[in-house]
């Protein structure tokens, strides 16, 4: 602990934001982060607590308190060492996690929690900078292969290792880029593609065969789910050309709003949305893009995804950009001494959200309305809870005019054909059954398939995604050698 009363001595240092008139003419990132001196001052603020919260409330379990002495110390390089042990892509997390670590912070108590994001941020960023992150090659060959299927955060994080524990890896995935959601869910606005670019070459570096425009199984003809595929692989040449098969797609499966007027020419998901202008970003040349140009856009759903419509509608220049939530509007502040160390329900307000947007809360749509099968705009009515349960205020029916409505109320499942094609048993919610138990952990019901990321535990934070991926190569390590030096 390198300043034992920093906590008291110092006050918490959020990174900064480029304006809203000067980051809304392009789409790179605009977060201004802490300069080293910064950081070692923020590090210092960190208590090292004799339990420290923060560590199991991350999902990849953080060296928390390590890596913030080290900061304050001046020692970064091994700062970043402490942070690649236990988190493969620092760079996706210090930018684009919500932070459960700081909800769990001992100072979040009774005050400003430690920014550990910020000082993550740095860390990595500077690591990239001195050439400290390199490739890690295997210190011999097994002789086994593993096929892993799907390349965003989970299937990336397995693939790495992997091959570090010296297997042969292949990852599939059936867009045209690697990534998965990372490349074409998140704006290049939050995460900017180069940094899966890099590690993209270190794994390679390290060993792993990546095969994109690859389908593994059959897209149904009516999915709304954008795919570039170029061709398709059956689950059982999968099956007989490699010792495991690891699967870790998204849950790309939106969740819909059927009610009347739902086929409007205007009405979309917001996946049909956002992946077109990361591609535009990219290079690519569409047809049709969907643009919001002088249109008054309506979002439904007030999560991240639906934060991040927002945003690009602003970007294209949207007339008005107004977001639905269901639920009623949390508190600005959470009750700490409740709800502490676990994740707070509170108002979160997002850079796009200060951007330019209309917040609506405890809203529901009852149905679009429109002209010649073509979007002009919506009827809601406000909700409230009684006995458990929403139900509608009378009189309170309004009608909101709109040229185009995205629809961004989370995710249900991954693509079923995907597991189906391999016969893997599914749970409840149609996610890939599989058990996180130390003993056949993430193995499915299929011989030699295992499955984790959102494909099996749901739609979830790319840190989980990280976290399952590190967990399934373990289980997938011990599967082929019967024991694994690997990390948990």
């Amino acid at each position: 602990m390198g300043k034992v009363t920093g906590f008291m001595e110092y006050e918490r240092v959020e990174e900064g934001y480029k304006p809203p008139a000067e980051r809304l003419k392009h789409y790179k990132e605009f977060v201004v982060g802490l300069d080293p001196a910064q950081a070692k001052v923020q590090a210092a603020r960190c208590m090292d607590c004799g339990t420290p919260f923060c560590n199991s409330g991350c999902p990849v379990n953080n060296i928390i308190p390590d890596f913030n002495d080290l900061v304050y110390r001046g020692d970064w390089k091994n700062a970043s060492t402490v942070l690649h042990s236990t988190n493969n892509f620092p760079e996706f997390t210090g930018r684009i996690c919500p932070a459960p670590c700081e909800a769990a912070c001992t100072l979040n108590v009774s005050d400003a929690a430690v920014g550990i994001k910020s000082i993550e941020h740095a860390i990595i960023d500077r690591a990239w900078d001195e050439g400290w992150v390199t490739p890690q090659l295997p210190k011999h060959k097994t002789g086994k292969r593993v096929a892993v299927v799907g390349s965003g955060p989970a299937g990336l994080a397995a693939s790495q290792q992997l091959a570090r524990a010296g297997h042969d890896v292949t990852l599939f995935e059936k867009n045209d880029r690697v990534g998965g959601l990372l490349r074409y869910g998140i704006p290049d606005f939050k995460m900017e593609k180069t940094h899966i670019e890099r590690r993209v070459k270190q794994i390679q570096a390290e060993g792993v065969t990546i095969r994109t425009g690859v389908l593994i199984g059959t897209m149904p003809a009516a999915s709304k789910v954008t795919n570039w595929s170029k061709e398709s692989v059956s689950a059982q040449q999968l099956q007989q050309d490699f010792d495991a098969v690891l699967l870790t797609g998204g849950a790309e499966h939106s969740r819909d709003l059927p009610v009347p007027g739902r086929e409007l020419e205007g009405v979309y998901f917001a996946m049909e949305f956002l992946p077109q202008q990361n591609k535009v970003n990219a290079g690519d040349k569409l047809k049709g893009q969907l643009r919001a140009d002088g249109k008054h856009v309506i979002v439904i759903g007030g999560g991240d995804t639906g934060s991040d419509c927002v945003g690009t509608s602003n970007r294209q220049g949207a007339a008005s950009v107004t977001q639905f939530e269901v639920m009623p509007q949390p508190p600005v502040e959470e009750d700490r001494p409740l709800t502490w160390p676990y994740w707070p329900l509170k108002l979160r307000t997002s850079s796009s959200h200060e951007e330019g947007c209309t917040r609506e809360f405890a809203v529901s749509t009852k149905e679009f309305v429109g002209k010649n099968g073509k979007l002009s705009g919506l009827k809601t009515v406000h909700v409230e809870f009684k006995d458990g349960r929403l139900v509608e205020i009378a009189g309170s029916e309004k009608e909101y005019k709109a040229d185009m409505v995205f629809l961004a109320m989370g995710f249900v499942h991954p693509v079923a054909t995907v597991l189906d094609a391999f016969g893997v048993e599914k749970d409840g919610r149609g996610n890939a059954k599989a058990s996180t138990d130390f003993s056949g952990g993430y193995a499915t019901n299929v011989a030699k398939v295992f499955a984790a990321g959102d494909m099996r535990r749901g739609q979830s934070l790319v840190v989980w995604a990280i976290r399952e991926g590190r967990q399934a190569a373990r289980a997938v390590d011990e599967f082929l050698m019967g024991c694994s030096e690997l990390p948990r």
